[in-house]
């Protein structure tokens, strides 16, 4: 977000003391503070101050000339998890889709640009990143965020594909934004998604869509697979319906849910363009 895109009520000091938080990550679980007021783009002196009230608040632990987070910090995301209806309903449903198929599921949502796992239940690790709830990744390049992305008002998905930058991570990568309209095109006719080794050589996945009372869609879940087990014929043949019903069941438990206002339990909105937070700092 531009200096001139700030509201009035914008306040930089919170928005720097987020980023010094977003920093931190599996690869770079400790920094010192030259390496963080690099990362953040702050001056040292405006990085040491965050890091100490950081510290003073617990969310920082300072070993010498090193700084990490301290496991406080999950209180910021639990606070989210735990008033958000839609990971509670799903997560049995997950637990029983996966001992049925012996393969990993999980249910993600949009933000921004990516989408977040925010309901998981694996089954072994099938990936060079260790995936969580609170992972996110570019949704153009995953199943779950296809399916989201598909449902989108056409506009919208024109800006999101024109306005980010669609690198490549492995050679079966789509990066082209004709070929990502027509397979979002097409994810929106057969209502699924199947991306293949795409983030990942080696990693299959399938997606389908959930939607809330009103038909929007608001989620997806996936299968994850590893390519050598499974063809992208047996990935339709065998983990598509299972991973359909499932979306089913999520979605019966949703419409007895009670709604509640827009952003409330029990619901989710899309974000919109206008409202896609700027790319996070590398962690």
């Amino acid at each position: 977000m531009s200096a001139e895109d700030r509201a009035p009520h914008f306040v930089r000091s919170f928005e720097r003391g987020l980023a010094v938080i977003r920093c931190f990550g599996a690869g770079h679980p400790a920094r010192t503070l030259s390496e963080v007021a690099h990362t953040c783009d702050l001056t040292r002196a405006a990085a040491r101050r965050l890091l100490l009230t950081l510290a003073d608040l617990g969310y920082v632990h300072q070993d010498g000339r090193l700084f990490s987070l301290t496991p406080r910090v999950l209180e910021l995301g639990y606070s989210y998890l735990s008033s958000y209806t839609l990971p509670q309903i799903a997560e049995p449903h997950l637990e029983q889709l996966v001992a049925q198929v012996r393969e990993s599921s999980s249910l993600c949502v949009l933000d921004g640009d990516d989408i977040v796992y925010v309901a998981r239940v694996p089954t072994s690790r099938i990936m060079t990143a260790s995936i969580t709830v609170g992972t996110r990744f570019p949704a153009y390049v995953t199943s779950v965020g296809r399916v989201i992305l598909a449902h989108l008002p056409e506009e919208e998905i024109e800006l999101r594909l024109t306005g980010t930058e669609l690198k490549s991570f492995t050679p079966r990568t789509r990066t082209s934004p004709d070929a990502l309209r027509a397979e979002l095109r097409r994810v929106r006719r057969q209502g699924y998604a199947v991306v293949d080794q795409e983030l990942e050589v080696g990693l299959r996945s399938v997606a389908a869509p959930v939607r809330d009372r009103d038909g929007e869609v608001v989620a997806a879940v996936n299968i994850a697979v590893h390519a050598g087990r499974n063809t992208v014929d047996s990935v339709r043949r065998d983990l598509l319906p299972p991973l359909r019903a499932t979306v089913a069941r999520i979605e019966a438990d949703l419409r007895i849910t009670n709604p509640g206002p827009a952003g409330a339990p029990g619901t989710v909105t899309h974000r919109s363009s206008s409202s896609r937070r700027p790319p996070a700092p590398p962690v």
